[in-house]
């Protein structure tokens, strides 16, 4: 296919090197018909705006890119699947000298470092997100390709940015790289390596001063503000479920996470706990009132509540996997938690989180009773070095 290896050579716009394309393909009919691209595009939610996408910095980028979602896009005929889907699934890295299997009809060979290169400096505009979106959920040779990478933050700075920028975005450009972020999470080596890259003075956050903060750390807490802005504004369920689903990807591979990012894992919680006692005490009061008149329906706070609580239990399930899987990598998280303890004790009898509170209540009590033996007045040096020690004492069996 060669209109697909053009296209990909053209979309980098640096890409003037006839020897970035190696072409390995058989001819071919094609009989389908264009449909359903921006459908991908009309998932609701978030509050769109109608914002017109920055173009890439060279017209024949941008063309060949728009070509390239297109042929992708195009339906399957009845005798047929589509064969440029095909060769977006397939094709490989020049460097790649394996052969390709004989069942693959349709191959060819780009330089994947200026194809990242170029998904990395163009993430601002809608297309190249998209593009991003289909060649990680389609291709598994970029895909590992670009988990091996060791200058993920290249790519995953501007993911979080888009999501940062949220009521500045449509909705369409926050799913794309919110699901990017899900495609990435679900990789071990991914979540433990982006702990290690340590970013300095990150302009564009502005809620703090962030001086040095690891790129994992930086993820939680965009993660954590979107979820928030979600909640007071849009109240879109699919955006907090997938989310709270980055978020429990990463869990068990958190690492020497930054206080703030603890805090605010934290103070998510104490939200969503004050929003559930809120939405508990107005079905009290609306079971204890007289029955609607003019025969409007009340509100669903059964139904609220359900949710509310689904997000809860995800939120415990999150702590819980960081305290069972990497305790000793996280006594900010601990200092966090012990700080907010009083939060969690409603829930430790409550039936639907019973089983997933006992090791949260278990590292509350240990920790609490080794504060209270170090006596009053503890500096935060103190009791962060107190957690150090308390966790090599507390045997890891006991934790479920």
């Amino acid at each position: 296919l060669v209109w697909m290896s053009f296209l990909f050579v053209s979309f980098p716009s640096n890409s003037q090197d006839p020897q970035l394309l190696e072409v390995h393909s058989r001819p071919c009919l094609v009989f389908s018909s264009p449909a359903g691209l921006w459908t991908v595009f009309t998932l609701g939610g978030v509050g769109s705006k109608a914002t017109a996408s920055p173009e890439l910095s060279s017209p024949l980028a941008n063309q060949s890119l728009l070509l390239l979602l297109v042929l992708a896009n195009l339906t399957d005929a009845s005798d047929a699947p589509n064969p440029y889907r095909q060769a977006i699934m397939s094709f490989k890295n020049t460097q790649d000298s394996s052969p390709f299997p004989s069942s693959i009809p349709h191959a060819f060979q780009i330089n994947f470092n200026s194809l990242y290169t170029a998904l990395c400096e163009q993430q601002t505009s809608d297309q190249a997100t998209l593009l991003l979106y289909t060649l990680l959920h389609q291709n598994s040779n970029i895909r590992t390709y670009m988990l091996a990478r060791t200058d993920m933050e290249n790519l995953v700075l501007p993911i979080l940015e888009i999501l940062y920028h949220v009521e500045e975005r449509n909705s369409h450009h926050v799913y794309m790289a919110l699901i990017i972020l899900l495609i990435l999470t679900e990789d071990d080596g991914f979540n433990r390596s982006i702990h290690e890259v340590i970013l300095k003075n990150i302009t564009w956050y502005s809620e703090r001063v962030l001086t040095e903060i690891s790129l994992g750390s930086l993820l939680i807490l965009v993660v954590i503000r979107t979820i928030q802005y979600n909640m007071t504004r849009t109240r879109d369920k699919y955006l907090h479920t997938n989310c709270l689903a980055a978020l429990a990807n990463m869990s068990a591979q958190f690492r020497s996470l930054h206080q703030y990012a603890a805090q605010r894992i934290i103070s998510l919680f104490s939200l969503l706990s004050k929003k559930h006692n809120k939405v508990l005490e107005q079905a009290t009061q609306s079971l204890r009132g007289s029955p609607s008149s003019n025969d409007v329906p009340l509100p669903d706070y059964a139904q609220d509540l359900n949710v509310i609580e689904e997000v809860i239990r995800m939120m415990l399930e999150i702590i819980n996997s960081c305290l069972t899987n990497s305790l000793h990598h996280n006594p900010n998280l601990v200092y966090a938690l012990l700080y907010k303890r009083d939060l969690f004790e409603q829930f430790r009898t409550h039936p639907s989180f019973q089983d997933i509170m006992q090791n949260i209540d278990l590292v509350i009590t240990f920790f609490s009773s080794r504060l209270l033996q170090a006596g009053a007045e503890l500096s935060v040096e103190r009791v962060l070095e107190i957690i150090k020690q308390g966790v090599i004492a507390l045997p890891k069996d006991r934790l479920k």
